[in-house]
């Protein structure tokens, strides 16, 4: 059920940005005065097809990975002499740069529009408030302190952990400092703290921004308690319910979840004696634990039970609903923010400053969308929008064979008053190709990794 989900988002997700994106392409060049051969979501054999009356075909092909809009060009087969003006070829180089660009700005449109669904149905998220941080960190040296709130980054204002990881995300690789803003949660008394960085995490494959400063979000206290049985497990076995509290095992205190799972998981197959609370009952209940093998071939004990999530205190809790303008305007600052988080992050992608392991490809995609589906519309509406943008910035790149390459070629022919040699632009073809091939080739292997 899990794999047939992740299947269908990923369809729905890279379905409707493809078509979102080659709609900008197609509703410009008819405006444009241009012919429209085809319009397809979708690359290889056409699942479905129609043409309307002005002769495009709108086709759903079986490979959901891209799609393309087939326009009328001389330079890819002859054009009757009566549909020479409806060519794409032939159009005053500033609608061939408006064509080109309408594809990116389509995907920037809809990311602005997700966000902005997002902040109109509502957001829930949790104060920033440090829960501990660590000995001889960053943290520890700036005197960051356990119950402190993290009110700006930078001078932004971060009512949310995400947010705060957001600004954080600018600093990586960076030699510089971070200026925080910090009050004792529920108090008005902000204070300025700065942190000092040095090519900071510039080492680590994927990096863990709070981590990196040695802090840990406050997390309310997670008693013992029973929130699902697993069908078929060693709890289902003895007959576990939900709500059950577990108050000890083996005679061992049992003070909160954390203390449950690390007796279990030392334990594997041996057999354990549970005192439970229930319906104001104490009970005891004798099983064998489970086991599970991980990938490095290390056995752990499972006892079959998913913990009940604790509640969050009110006055900890972020909940937000725009109006449509308060929307658009948080959905557009959004937009410029994630656009660029996403070009620096190339940039010292480029320069070494951030590992390439943080590429991500199709497979990565897939899972995300999978998960972004069972945690609800608001996290599938943010990835919406964040994939959106990804799309946008990487099309909008000067990269031949991109929308971004084509756009330099034409930049070119405005300035100089005549087209690029066709040959200058074969060779970028080749270019192009080989910088897709090798990113895409770096993206699949670190998906396989994630994997293993």
């Amino acid at each position: 059920m899990d794999l047939l989900q992740t299947i269908l988002a990923t369809i729905v997700t890279l379905g409707l940005l493809v078509t979102v994106h080659e709609y900008g392409h197609f509703w410009v060049a008819r405006r444009c005065g241009v012919k429209v051969l085809r319009f397809s979501v979708g690359f290889g054999k056409p699942l479905y097809k129609r043409v309307d009356r002005h002769g495009t075909e709108f086709a759903v092909a079986a490979i959901p990975l891209g799609g393309y809009v087939k326009m009328l060009d001389e330079r890819e087969g002859p054009v009757a002499e009566e549909e020479l003006s409806q060519a794409f070829n032939r159009k005053p180089v500033g609608q061939r740069i408006a064509v080109v660009v309408a594809g990116p700005a389509a995907n920037f449109l809809f990311a602005i529009f997700a966000y902005c669904l997002m902040f109109m149905t509502g957001t829930t998220s949790v104060a920033p408030v440090i829960g501990d941080v660590a000995e001889g960190s960053l943290a520890a040296k700036a005197g960051l302190q356990v119950q402190h709130e993290i009110v700006a980054v930078d001078g932004v204002l971060t009512s949310s952990w995400q947010k705060v990881s957001m600004q954080l995300l600018n600093h990586v690789g960076d030699s510089d400092v971070i200026e925080l803003q910090v009050s004792p949660f529920g108090q008005d008394a902000p204070q300025s703290v700065s942190v000092q960085l040095q090519r900071w995490l510039i080492d680590h494959d994927v990096p863990d921004v709070l981590g990196g400063l040695g802090l840990s979000p406050y997390r309310p206290t997670i008693p013992a308690r029973v929130g699902e049985v697993v069908k078929g497990s060693a709890a289902d076995t003895a007959q576990l319910k939900s709500r059950d509290l577990l108050l000890s095992i083996d005679g061992v205190p049992v003070l909160v979840w954390d203390d449950l799972v690390a007796y279990v998981q030392a334990r594997p197959g041996e057999k354990v004696t549970l005192e439970i609370e229930r319906d104001g009952t104490r009970l005891f209940q004798s099983v064998v634990l489970g086991s599970h093998t991980d990938a490095n071939g290390d056995v752990s004990g499972r006892l079959g039970i998913a913990v009940k999530p604790p509640e969050w205190p009110e006055e900890m809790r972020r909940d937000s609903r725009l109006s449509l303008p308060g929307a658009f305007v948080e959905a557009t600052q959004k937009t410029w923010d994630m656009t660029v988080l996403i070009l620096v992050s190339m940039k010292k992608m480029l320069t070494g400053l951030i590992s390439i392991k943080n590429l991500s490809g199709p497979i990565t995609i897939a899972q995300v969308a999978g998960d972004s589906v069972k945690y609800g519309l608001e996290t599938f509406l943010g990835f919406l929008a964040y994939l959106s943008i990804s799309l946008g910035v990487i099309n909008i790149l000067p990269i031949p064979l991109l929308d971004g390459g084509h756009l330099m070629y034409y930049l070119a022919e405005l300035v100089r008053g005549k087209p690029v040699p066709e040959k200058i632009q074969m060779l970028g073809l080749r270019i192009g190709i080989s910088i897709i091939m090798t990113l895409m080739f770096f993206a699949l292997y670190n998906d396989f990794m994630r994997l293993l």
